[in-house]
């Protein structure tokens, strides 16, 4: 645990308290930070890799979980970056690990996207069958794990993949209550848009009857005007 003593330490020399108290203007939840910019966290992740470039992977895993149990937004973000660093020698039940580090320790929006953007939407892309696990998670009654459903796909979706199950996840998280993961399937559609832009809008033309609009405001946001304009229409 040597390394993760002094990964804290240099965590706690950039703590910063006017950054905590802007940090959590981003969240309605409480959120357990150091205040440290996005970028030099980035940075002292990748200087401390290197030093663990020589370990299994499952003693970096066993590494990024106690970074994911200390609650702090920042450690969680050096977890995304180690076990993303690994997504050469994912295997299939790897899943399940993050699986369970998602539902047992993920508490707000920006860990949430962190992980499942980079982990998550990697592991789905070299191991595709996956996939359907995504579609329990639409069903969690955790809504970061529903959020979770959705943001895996980002990635993907940019590169024009698993359309159809983009219209499964959003399907099952239409009507959702919360704001994060209507935030979280519409940005999903939003993304799917820019390569099938026809279908994303028929998907949108076809349920925003029941979509909630902050939901279809996002799914819409990069269509042309003339598109938006129909879609908002009552």
């Amino acid at each position: 645990m040597k390394i993760l003593n002094s990964l804290r330490q240099e965590l706690q020399l950039n703590l910063d308290k006017e950054g905590q108290d802007t940090a959590q203007k981003f969240f309605k939840e409480p959120v357990k930070v150091y205040g440290i910019k996005s970028a030099i966290v980035k940075k002292i992740g990748k200087d401390f890799i290197k030093q663990v470039q020589s370990k299994s992977k499952k003693e970096i895993f066993d590494l990024c979980e106690n970074l994911w149990q200390s609650g702090y937004m920042e450690e969680s973000f050096v977890a995304c970056d180690w076990s993303y660093a690994l997504r050469k020698q994912y295997q299939k039940s790897d899943f399940k690990v993050f699986e369970r580090w998602l539902k047992t320790y993920v508490d707000n929006w920006a860990s949430c996207d962190t992980f499942c953007n980079h982990t998550v939407g990697e592991i789905i892309m070299i191991f595709p069958e996956l996939i359907n696990e995504l579609l329990l998670w639409a069903k969690s009654k955790n809504r970061w794990v529903r959020r979770g459903s959705a943001v895996s796909l980002i990635v993907p979706a940019r590169k024009g993949l698993f359309l159809t199950e983009i219209f499964k996840i959003s399907d099952l998280l239409l009507t959702d209550k919360e704001d994060m993961v209507q935030k979280g399937y519409g940005w999903l559609l939003k993304v799917a848009s820019q390569t099938y832009q026809q279908e994303v809008f028929n998907y949108v033309m076809n349920n925003k009857g029941k979509m909630p609009r902050t939901a279809l405001r996002y799914a819409i946001e990069k269509m042309p005007q003339d598109l938006r304009k129909k879609a908002m229409a009552k």
